[in-house]
């Protein structure tokens, strides 16, 4: 469903993204995780089309990216890290603008619409966009990728400005659509909701691909053979360091 070649992104002499592959099945959810500026929202740019990679080859649900963009943009969905929407737009009109764009059929849309605005609590589609807080923005642009049902999921800290309630419906949403086929490609803070949800994890440092895995097959990689979480792994791999003496040096 996502297969990337020798992936690379340079601005400038700088390198963000360097020599990733990446294949992604049907059904799958897989967990991108870095620290900052490691470059996951530049690869999430790349696979989505929004930027264009300085070398490799990107292809979706069996399309490649260079032939066939506005039809592999058409058949996947993308929350990004920050929802930006036309402000002067009602959240009612903004739906009726993706509906419009995407062509989709607009009875099976709406209907679940309702679905997703009632378990969601989004009681202001009649609001001017520019008056919700971010929150209230990223549970629309949720509400509008996941109303067309794409085949393909990408989730750039799709929790964030969620509250608690929220967040746990996403999840259970998630794990719903990947269940029917769908592949869910997401990066996440939270190493918790990455280690109880993703089937596969990738680790990227320095914008390369350091590790993946299945979590078991990440525990592997452990130098010190103990029993770890997600979190201990993800700072023994990306060089953290001993934080307990960092700590004592504030």
């Amino acid at each position: 469903m996502i297969k990337a070649r020798n992936l690379v992104r340079k601005f400038g002499d700088f390198t963000a993204v360097n020599n990733i592959n990446l294949d992604i099945k049907p059904g799958e959810i897989y967990g991108f995780l870095g620290p900052n500026g490691a470059g996951k929202t530049t690869t999430i740019r790349m696979l989505t089309g929004t930027l264009q990679p300085s070398d490799g080859n990107i292809e979706i649900l069996g399309m490649n990216m260079k032939t066939h963009e506005i039809k592999i943009k058409a058949n996947i969905g993308v929350v990004p890290d920050e929802p930006k929407m036309y402000e002067n737009l009602k959240g009612s009109e903004f739906i009726e603008f993706i509906m419009d764009i995407y062509e989709v059929r607009k009875d099976d849309a709406k209907k679940r619409l309702d679905e997703i605005c009632d378990a969601f609590e989004i009681d202001y589609l009649d609001s001017f966009i520019g008056d919700y807080s971010h929150g209230m923005k990223q549970k629309l642009m949720v509400a509008s990728v996941l109303m067309r049902k794409p085949k393909v999921i990408f989730l750039d800290e799709p929790t964030v400005g969620l509250d608690a309630k929220s967040a746990k419906i996403l999840k259970m949403l998630i794990e719903k659509y990947a269940h029917e086929g769908a592949t869910i490609f997401m990066t996440t803070h939270i190493l918790e909701i990455a280690e109880k949800m993703c089937d596969r994890i990738g680790i990227i440092s320095s914008g390369n691909l350091i590790a993946e895995g299945t979590l078991e097959e990440l525990k592997s990689l452990s130098k010190t053979g103990e029993k770890q979480t997600l979190e201990d792994l993800f700072l023994e791999l990306t060089g953290a360091g001993e934080l307990d003496d960092i700590i004592k040096e504030l």
